[in-house]
């Protein structure tokens, strides 16, 4: 993509939490910056992204040109990267992934958008698959507030079920797709992370600096413990290997509902607080 449409997207990406118009309307992006393997200067791309638990997946198409993208020979001479998923920036290790790993990972992307597929017969070549592995150390928000991050990561979230329900009503008949099975359980994963993370920090410390809203986080405490009840029947259903979109769907439904209330009620009561505390 010529450089002025790059840039076009990575200040829109950047100005609106990860999210983008366009073409690129509703697709998973990452920014990406490399360091160049001959300038070794910084060079930022948007990516199209796939979830993989702890690692995100990318895969070199070039849009299905016969030679593989400035960025991915960046990664060869340099694999310590910089991502940007919208809400957090971080370090990770970018991994070449070879064999019958990379196959069966491309081919299970290729299953959930034929248009992998279809950039691999135009370029004539096998297209390289990368795992970005995040790099110890805590990532960065891309927030000016503590109730902004906050509010970028509900987002986040809501975003990704949203997606995500999109994938399981647009699935045909029959078992789940293998890409949107790892799309639901990396959410389920992520999003227990999150809670649990509130539980251990967050939240012990409103309790304690704000005895006065210990309604509140009881209430977030007792929400936190019926999410994780759902997560859980979601993740069992989803772990299923003859699930069904049509039976995932409505415990989806439940999920979306209760975890919605939750996060309206958190950024009523909790941001303003969070905003307070660091003016």
């Amino acid at each position: 993509m010529p450089n002025d449409f790059n840039q076009q997207i990575i200040e829109e990406f950047r100005a609106n939490g990860g999210r983008v118009g366009g073409p690129f309307e509703g697709a998973r992006l990452i920014l990406l910056t490399t360091t160049g393997a001959r300038s070794g200067r910084q060079h930022t791309t948007p990516l199209g992204c796939l979830p993989d638990g702890e690692r995100v997946l990318v895969i070199a198409s070039a849009g299905g040109s016969p030679h593989h993208p400035d960025w991915y020979r960046n990664i060869l001479a340099h694999p310590r990267v910089t991502v940007e998923d919208g809400v957090f920036t971080y370090e990770a290790g970018a991994a070449v992934l070879e064999g019958a790993e990379r196959d069966h990972l491309f081919a299970r992307a290729a299953e959930a958008d034929q248009g992998w597929a279809d950039y691999q017969t135009r370029a004539g070549r096998t297209l390289p698959v990368v795992a970005l592995t995040p790099l110890p150390g805590p990532p960065r928000p891309n927030a000016s507030s503590w109730g902004a991050a906050l509010k970028l990561v509900h987002d986040a979230f809501r975003r990704e079920l949203t997606l995500i329900r999109g994938e399981l009503a647009d699935s045909g008949p029959g078992a789940l797709g293998a890409q949107l099975r790892v799309n639901c359980l990396t959410f389920c994963r992520n999003l227990h992370g999150h809670h649990t993370n509130e539980d251990a920090g967050m939240l012990p410390a409103v309790a304690e600096q704000n005895p006065e809203l210990a309604p509140v986080t009881e209430r977030l405490y007792r929400e936190h413990e019926r999410i994780a009840a759902l997560l859980d029947t979601l993740r069992d259903l989803v772990s299923a290997g003859d699930a069904d979109p049509a039976a995932v769907l409505p415990e989806f439904d439940r999920l979306t509902a209760e975890l919605e209330s939750h996060l309206v009620y958190e950024e009523e009561h909790l941001i303003p607080l969070l905003d307070a505390a660091v003016t």
